[in-house]
């Protein structure tokens, strides 16, 4: 059967409950730890994640998302906004949890540029060319916000990710030792990559 080429659209908040899967899946499950964590008792991790993705404001919100959809369904989906600048390194590392704080150091060697937050694609429609695409609706939109760069954090075993960045023009930057979450099967650095944006005009 063919498949159709995606479409993309800005998510609503009846989307939520999907990014809060494709978060996870970004995050390798880091997400979801940090959610139990957060979570009430008797509310479930995906349902706190849900609730993260339906606000109004925050990073991880439905406003900053695009979905990628193929044959009917959600595909894939990209989260992503623009880095404060300056960037407030001492009062975001306050805030931090430990596990978070090398990713805050990491940011903050990017300041206004647009941050590739999350951008994940459900397994049965990897290798598509969805990611690349999903690339190409961040630079616009980092154009966009008159963004002097673009930037993601990987981790450095996901040679995946990596060469998903670098064949897109992101090079490495810096890199911190990765504070990982208990069970987690990993281990490395986070890995910064930036993509500079000519000026166009």
């Amino acid at each position: 059967m063919a498949t159709q080429k995606p479409s993309f659209r800005p998510a609503t908040k009846a989307d939520a409950a999907t990014l809060a899967v494709l978060v996870d899946i970004a995050g390798e499950g880091m997400p979801s730890f940090m959610w139990s964590t957060l979570k009430v008792p008797g509310q479930s991790v995906l349902e706190f994640g849900r609730d993260r993705a339906r606000r109004d404001t925050g990073g991880f919100s439905y406003k900053n998302a695009v979905i990628a959809e193929t044959d009917g369904e959600i595909a894939a989906a990209l989260v992503g906004y623009r880095l404060d600048d300056p960037y407030d390194l001492q009062g975001s590392l306050a805030e931090a949890p430990e596990i978070v704080q090398p990713l805050v150091r990491l940011e903050a060697k990017a300041p206004g540029s647009w941050c590739v937050n999350v951008l994940a694609t459900f397994p049965e429609f990897r290798r598509r060319g969805i990611g690349c695409e999903l690339l190409a609706v961040a630079e616009t939109k980092a154009r966009e916000a008159e963004a002097p760069a673009l930037s993601v954090i990987v981790g450095s075993w996901n040679g995946g990710a990596k060469r998903l960045y670098a064949s897109g023009g992101y090079l490495e930057l810096a890199n911190e030792p990765a504070i990982l979450f208990p069970g987690s099967p990993h281990e490395g650095d986070w890995v910064l990559m930036i993509k500079l944006l000519k000026e166009t005009g």
